[in-house]
């Protein structure tokens, strides 16, 4: 009776590997939830943001959310806000020797060590977010970007965007050009750039020290990314005007950064599912913005008393122009950056042309009696 409780057994286990084999598997790869459970891999995510901050510092988080549910747990990612792993503006060299697995940030970050990577996060006069969006996954962008950050052990993916931004907090009024001189004003990126060419000084500071600087007087005006999360750090305590549009940042997509080796290391089902993660992660940040930005500018305005102006028209136009000199001149000092910026123009020439006669003109004849 034994015997036969042992036949039944092997061959039960037999036609289950043969019937696995015929559907395209293989008996090697049967694993038992012991098993399953052993294969968990966990990862690091190191971030730009504060913990918890809204939009930009959430958007990080739920996408580590969204990869360990997605993969049913089998791989893990803990986020660590700035300063919890490493200071913010080293999310980038963390990622690339392995400290941290992934990251999450704005490639203007990294100008220093790859100047065309500022590209992927804003270009003064630029793409919106919906161009940004296209060129990167349609145009030709994600190809370029993932050539300039290969020589640093690093894959990136878009995981975000802003939107338009807006202007900035200044302590004064900005009636002429003038008025941008020895103005000493947060503005990463090329932005930045353009800010120094009119005359001002540009400061790269994380976010979670901007309202200090702002408040002492270590810089004059900043710009951080719109009224949603502008509000939540408190930035109507420390300036009173409030300036729009955002013409350095019109667009302003986020990174995850992942590490290659890891990546790569990953089952082919993991890494879609990463990139599927972090494709829906890119729409939601959007969406979520676009949703709660007047709510927020109206309460500054109404409950904090922000004066909003816009922009003298004549100022705009200087902008405009300084920042052409900017992208030529950046251009011109770098290889891969010129090879980014011809890409650029010819996307942004294409895109634009195809706007006059749909968003463009569409918004325009919107509210048309």
């Amino acid at each position: 009776m034994n015997r036969i409780k042992t036949w039944s057994k092997l061959a039960i286990v037999g036609l289950t590997a043969a019937t696995l084999v015929a559907c395209g598997g293989s008996e090697e790869k049967v694993a038992t939830k012991e098993e399953a459970k052993a294969e968990v891999i966990n990862w690091k995510m190191v971030t730009t943001w504060p913990k918890n901050f809204p939009g930009l510092g959430t958007g990080a988080e739920s996408l580590a959310k969204n990869i360990t549910e997605m993969s049913n747990g089998r791989l893990n990612v803990k986020v660590y806000a700035a300063g919890e792993l490493v200071p913010p503006l080293e999310v980038f060299d963390a990622v690339s020797r392995g400290t941290a697995q992934m990251g999450h940030g704005a490639a203007y970050y990294w100008k220093g060590k790859a100047p065309a990577a500022q590209f992927f996060t804003a270009v003064p006069f630029g793409f919106t977010a919906q161009e940004i969006n296209s060129w990167i996954h349609h145009g030709g962008g994600l190809k370029l970007w993932e050539e300039i950050y290969a020589p640093f052990n690093l894959i990136p993916m878009a995981a975000g965007n802003t939107g338009v931004q807006m202007g900035g907090w200044f302590n004064k009024e900005i009636n002429s050009l003038d008025d941008f001189q020895g103005l000493k004003m947060r503005m990463p990126g090329l932005g930045g750039e353009v800010l120094k060419k009119v005359g001002g000084t540009p400061v790269t500071l994380p976010g979670g020290e901007i309202f200090t600087a702002l408040q002492t007087g270590s810089i004059d005006a900043t710009e951080w990314v719109g009224p949603y999360n502008d509000l939540a750090f408190g930035l109507y305590k420390a300036a009173k005007f409030y300036y729009y549009p955002g013409w350095h940042e019109p667009g302003s997509s986020m990174e995850a950064l992942y590490n290659k080796e890891a990546f790569e290391a990953l089952p082919k089902d993991l890494q879609l599912i990463v990139r599927a993660a972090t494709r829906q992660a890119n729409a939601d940040m959007l969406d979520e913005f676009t949703a709660l930005n007047n709510a927020a500018l109206q309460t500054l305005v109404n409950d904090h008393n922000v004066i909003l102006k816009p922009f003298p028209r004549d100022v705009l136009s200087a902008l405009k122009k300084a920042s052409t000199e900017t992208l030529d001149e950046a251009a011109a000092a770098d290889p891969m950056t010129m090879k980014v910026y011809e890409s650029f123009k010819d996307f942004r020439a294409k895109v634009t042309a195809w706007h006059e006669v749909s968003e463009r003109a569409y918004i325009n004849d919107r509210d048309i009696d």
